[in-house]
C-alpha cells in the first residue's frame, strides 16, 4: 500500500490540508483514525550539539514507523531537547510526537514551546508529569512540577479548542495538535487503571502510549476492562513494545522502572538461550503479533533503547503493518 502521502520537503507543515473532524494536519491522526494499525517508535536524543547524529538515529526507523517520539528529558537525563530534535527532523519530513514533562518546565515554558512547535508543523504533544530529578544523572536538579499530565492536557486543549492560554489571554492562531499522554497498565493499583484511562480522556488525550508490556495475559485483562467502559472509542490506544538485551537487563528494568512487570518464565528462557540479544527481539515479536490481536489496541510503540538498529527487523517480523509501508523520504 502507498504511504498516505507524502511530505512536502522543506514545508512538512503546508504538505496535508487539515480534514474535516481532526484536529491536525499530521499523518498520525490521519492512520489512526482511518483504522490502520500504526507503529510509532522513540528516538534517543543524542548527547550532542551535532544535527547529523540526530539524522544518523532517526535514518534507522524511516519507512518502519509512522511517528517518531523526541524524549524529553527521559528518566530525568539531560539531553537534546525534545523540540530541537523536532524542529530538525520535521524539516525532512518526518513525523514527531514531541514529548513535554512537566519536570522541568513551568506553564508559560511549556506553552511558548507548544506553540514554537506547531508553528513548525510539529502536530502530536503528548503530555507527561515526568519522573523525579533524583532518578537521574543531576539529582540535585530543582524540579517544577507547576502541572502534571492531566493539567497539561486541560491546558493544551484549551489552547487548541478555545485559542486561550491559561492567565485567559487570546491567542491569535491556536495550536493544530493531536494530544497523547502515557499509561500504565501493568502497576498497580490494576483496577484502577482504566479509570485513570479516562481521567486522561476526559482532560484531552485522544492516543495513549503505555509503558513496555511484557505481560501479554495482563494486557488482555486491561483492555477488557478499557473496551467494556467503551474508552476504545474515545482514545487510541498504543502499546509499548521493546526487545530485552539479556536476563539482567530485564531484572533491572523490572526493580527500576516503576510499572514494569516481566514474568519470570520470560527472564528464565532469556537466561537459557545461547543468544540473549536474539531471544530477546524474538520474544519482542512475539508480543507484537499477540497485541496486534487484543480488541482495543490501535497500534504499538517500539521503545529499543540501544538496540534501535534492531527495529526494522522487529516490525518486519511481527507482520503489523500487514504489508502497509509507512512514509519514506524520496530519493
Amino acid at each position: 500500500m502507498e504511504p498516505v502521502s507524502d511530505a512536502v520537503p522543506g514545508d512538512p507543515a503546508a504538505a496535508l490540508p487539515p480534514l474535516p473532524g481532526h484536529n491536525s494536519r499530521g499523518r498520525l491522526e490521519r492512520l489512526l483514525r482511518r483504522g490502520d494499525f500504526v507503529v510509532t517508535a522513540e528516538l534517543s536524543p543524542p548527547d550532542s550539539a551535532d544535527p547529523e547524529d540526530v539524522y544518523r538515529r532517526a535514518a534507522v526507523f524511516e519507512g518502519w514507523v509512522d511517528a517518531l517520539n523526541a524524549t524529553d528529558g527521559s528518566g530525568a537525563n539531560c539531553h537534546m531537547s525534545s523540540v530541537a530534535v523536532c524542529a530538525l527532523l520535521n524539516r525532512l519530513g518526518f513525523a514527531l510526537v514531541m514529548q513535554v514533562s512537566c519536570r522541568d518546565h513551568n506553564r508559560i515554558a511549556i506553552q511558548g514551546n507548544v506553540l514554537g512547535a506547531a508553528a513548525m508543523g510539529v502536530c502530536n504533544i503528548l503530555c507527561l508529569t515526568g519522573d523525579g530529578v533524583e532518578a537521574g544523572d543531576h539529582p540535585d536538579a530543582k524540579p517544577v512540577f507547576d502541572l502534571d499530565s492531566i493539567s497539561l492536557l486541560d491546558t493544551l486543549r484549551a489552547m487548541r479548542d478555545e485559542s486561550r492560554f491559561m492567565s485567559g489571554r487570546l491567542i491569535n492562531t491556536p495550536p493544530q495538535i493531536f494530544l497523547g499522554a502515557a499509561i500504565n497498565p501493568f502497576a498497580p493499583p490494576l483496577d484502577y487503571r482504566p479509570h485513570h484511562l479516562a481521567k486522561k480522556i476526559a482532560a484531552g488525550a485522544q492516543f495513549v502510549q503505555s509503558q513496555y508490556c511484557f505481560d501479554v495475559p495482563r494486557l488482555r485483562e486491561y483492555m477488557a476492562q478499557v473496551t467494556d467502559l467503551g474508552l476504545h472509542e474515545e482514545c487510541f490506544v498504543l502499546i509499548g513494545v521493546g526487545p530485552l538485551a539479556s536476563a539482567g537487563a530485564g531484572a533491572w528494568l523490572r526493580s527500576n522502572v516503576a510499572g514494569v512487570h516481566i514474568p519470570d518464565a520470560l527472564l528464565d528462557r532469556m537466561r537459557k538461550c545461547g543468544d540473549p540479544q536474539r531471544e530477546g527481539r524474538n520474544i519482542c515479536v512475539e508480543i507484537m503479533e499477540q497485541v496486534r490481536e487484543i480488541e482495543g489496541v490501535a497500534g504499538v510503540h517500539v521503545m529499543a533503547y540501544r538496540q534501535e538498529e534492531m527495529a526494522a527487523e522487529i516490525i518486519q517480523r511481527s507482520h503489523v503493518l500487514k504489508g502497509r509501508r509507512p512514509w519514506k523520504r524520496q530519493p
